[in-house]
């Protein structure tokens, strides 16, 4: 049987998951019935996945925002559209 290698961003999502779905149900749950039952969802509306697939953005968790900025500091000045055009085309760039 294949292994499916998960990295810790999704296997904190099936875990959160996993948790809610034995909240509600008050019984049990496996990660694996929950990627069963998603993968069997997305079967059932495969127009729906590839939409999702398409845009190409997934919006990140709280958890993922502050991973993303921890290597972020404030250089204490200000840019602005006319900063950000002038460093990316130069001085003569008039939109």
């Amino acid at each position: 049987m294949p292994t499916l290698e998960i990295n810790d961003v999704l296997a904190s999502r099936l875990a959160d998951l996993r948790d809610a779905a034995e909240e509600e149900m008050g019984i049990s749950v496996t990660e694996e019935a929950i990627l069963y039952e998603l993968v069997a969802s997305a079967q059932e509306s495969p127009d729906e996945l590839i939409e999702s697939l398409e845009e190409g953005t997934v919006p990140l968790s709280e958890e993922e925002r502050e991973r993303m900025n921890e290597g972020t500091f404030s250089s204490g000045v200000e840019t602005d559209e006319e900063d950000i055009d002038e460093i990316l085309y130069g001085e003569e760039h008039n939109p």
